[in-house]
């Protein structure tokens, strides 16, 4: 089956990850329409491949012809499509959990069932080569997580004078993280500690830091992550961003230690010594993104487990903030 979509906002990944994964997978999506708050921008795409540019997400999704809706950019109307999209009954891909954090998760989640639509928030972090292969060693050779760090420096545009969209950079990558090393784990966040650094009069966050409890999935103590995420290198800086940078994921386990750098590197250490596994002959990200994609949207069977992965990394950014008001570890809601 092909599903005719229709795209709102083109994100910074359209180029490299979004426009290759949809003409690759040819046979399963045609891109109708495109739009974009920047119109120019939606005509150049939509010219490149070979749909129509469309003034107004509202119009788009009330398009009889798409079946499904793509949001693959943060655009100045957060939920809004999502929205639109339960009441038009149309299937929905989101690139971010932070395009719904803005509104409450658990009434959104209760839309989109009483909608029945298929939903999908994009978490390229669980479905790169290295995570794959990741969780395979922990279930053969490494061993339950104990200990796991995780920390990325943010790359900031050269234009980077005017952030229209505030604290959400450093606020996004910190929940994708948490979602990760949920992933990971295999279980659920009981207690979080969060520390923020403000970098000016405006109180602009640029690095937040959560050291993070989940559940021993084997019974044991906690397993404890450490999760980062920081914007605080400069764009006049240009070396300083990419000197040596910490891997993106570190796992200690029972029986080893493994070092991720995404989306295709992994290399791991037990008694035999160390073991490096270079995986880019693997099918591209976004390419599987969009499969899972395609598959949830033309399957019988409803997978909500989606919504609540987004609802978890959410409660846990929440309880973050929480914890950096009152400088105290706090309990996670359960859901």
């Amino acid at each position: 089956m092909r599903l005719r979509v229709g795209v709102i906002g083109l994100g910074p990944e359209w180029d490299s990850r979004h426009r290759p994964a949809l003409l690759a997978l040819g046979d399963r999506f045609h891109v109708e329409s495109i739009c974009d708050e920047v119109s120019l921008r939606a005509e150049n795409a939509a010219r490149q491949i070979g749909a129509k540019a469309v003034n107004g997400f509202r119009k788009l999704v009330a398009t009889p012809e798409i079946e499904a809706v793509l949001m693959l950019g943060p655009q100045w109307h957060g939920v809004e499509p999502l929205i639109a999209a339960c009441e038009e009954g149309k299937a929905f891909y989101c690139t971010s959990i932070l395009e719904i954090a803005g509104a409450n998760s658990a009434n959104l989640r209760d839309s989109v069932d009483r909608a029945g639509i298929a939903f999908m928030a994009e978490f390229p972090r669980r479905h790169s080569p290295a995570t794959i292969r990741l969780k395979e060693l922990i279930a053969t050779r490494l061993g339950a997580p104990q200990l796991l760090f995780c920390h990325e420096r943010i790359r900031k545009p050269e234009n980077a004078a005017v952030d229209r969209f505030g604290q959400r950079p450093v606020k996004r990558h910190v929940a994708e993280l948490v979602d990760w090393c949920r992933y990971v784990v295999g279980s659920e966040a009981q207690t979080v500690f969060g520390v923020q650094h403000r970098k000016d009069a405006d109180n602009n966050l640029d690095y937040e830091m959560l050291s993070v409890e989940f559940d021993s999935p084997t019974g044991g103590p906690p397993v404890i992550a450490q999760i980062s995420a920081g914007s605080y290198l400069q764009h006049r800086w240009p070396e300083a961003s990419s000197f040596r940078p910490p891997a993106a994921l570190q796992v200690c386990c029972a029986n080893g230690v493994a070092f991720v750098d995404l989306p295709s590197t992994l290399i791991w250490f037990d008694e035999a010594g160390r073991h490096m596994e270079s995986l880019d002959h693997e099918r591209p990200v976004g390419e599987q993104m969009l499969s899972l994609f395609h598959r949830s949207v033309t399957s019988l069977l409803r997978n909500t487990s989606c919504l609540n992965d987004v609802d978890c990394a959410l409660r846990v950014m929440r309880a973050a903030d929480e914890s950096y008001e009152s400088r105290t570890r706090v309990a996670i809601d359960a859901a």
